[in-house]
This record gives C-alpha cells, sequence and structure tokens, in this order.
C-alpha cells in the first residue's frame, strides 16, 4: 500500500477497531503522524515564536492534531495486531500499566506520609522510603521498556497468510 493510500485509508476508518490492517498501511500512516507532527512544530514556532528562556516554540497546533488523530492511530494500531494474529486490547498494555503505576506512585507517597506522621523520627523512614522508591522505578521502567519492545515487535510482524479470526487478509 502506498503512502497516500494508506493515510487515506486510515483517516477514512477513523474508529473502525475491526478488520486487519497490513504492515504498510499502519507503518505509512505512522510515517504520515510523525510528519505532520514535525511539520506543525516547525509552522507553531514560526506563527506563536520560542519562549527566549527555553526555546520551545508553542505546542498548540501539535496538541490539536494529536488529539484529532488518538483514535485513527489507535485504531490502525488495533487493527495491525488484528493482522498478526494478536487482539488488539494489547495496544493497550503500557498505556495501563503507565496509568497503573502512576496510581501505586501515588498512593506509596501518600501512604508514606501518613506514616511519617505518626511516628517520633520521620528522619528514619526517608532512607528506606527513597531505596523503595528507587528500586520500585527501575522495575517499572523495565517493564515499561520490555513491553514497549514488544508492541514495537507485534506491530512489525508479518501479516497472519488467508483468513484469521479477526477477518480475511486485505
Amino acid at each position: 500500500m502506498a503512502f497516500t493510500q494508506s493515510v487515506k485509508t486510515c483517516l477514512s476508518k477513523y474508529v473502525v477497531f475491526s478488520g486487519r490492517a497490513r504492515r504498510s498501511e499502519y507503518w505509512w500512516f505512522v510515517l504520515f503522524v510523525v510528519l505532520v507532527n514535525f511539520g506543525l512544530a516547525v509552522l507553531g514556532a514560526v506563527l506563536f515564536g520560542t519562549d527566549p528562556d527555553t526555546g520551545q516554540g508553542s505546542n498548540f497546533l501539535n496538541s490539536v492534531f494529536q488529539l484529532a488523530i488518538l483514535l485513527p492511530l489507535l485504531a490502525a494500531g488495533w487493527r495491525r495486531l488484528h493482522d498478526t494474529g494478536r487482539p488488539g486490547w494489547y495496544l493497550l498494555l503500557p498505556m495501563a500499566f503507565s496509568i497503573v503505576t502512576m496510581f501505586m506512585l501515588l498512593t506509596g507517597v501518600a501512604v508514606f506520609s501518613a506514616v511519617e506522621t505518626g511516628i517520633e523520627n520521620p528522619e528514619a523512614l526517608r532512607g528506606p522510603a527513597a531505596f523503595l522508591g528507587a528500586t520500585g522505578l527501575m522495575v517499572v521502567y523495565v517493564i515499561q521498556l520490555v513491553l514497549s519492545i514488544l508492541m514495537i515487535w507485534w506491530l512489525t510482524r508479518p501479516s497472519q497468510e488467508g483468513t484469521n479470526e479477526y477477518g480475511a487478509s486485505s
């Protein structure tokens, strides 16, 4: 599938999560998203200028585009996983793991804050809390890295030949 045909297909299937998407369809669409993001970053810097302290341009145009393209990109990835014979919800694994991690981090901070107020020497908890937090973050980062690599691996696999449980090969 060619670049423009891939973009047209993915945008016309804006929220279609059923069916299959060939490797070329998905990756040409990802390239389109990356190129448009880059172009909008440059355009935003030209139109709105850059912050003199940080040197960064406005992210307004990128934010609007990313919000508009979120569902088609998710749907294309979902269909791409279907094409390899995997359930589309696997695409949500890295995001779900990140949400669970944030919840656990906030819960850990709240628990240590509550425990800290109930003891005489709160400084005694800071070392173990820092060790536990740093170790937990390292484990989480490794798991997140493995999930991300696994997701890229799955998205780059060849299509299943013939018909699978998600439909006929396109």
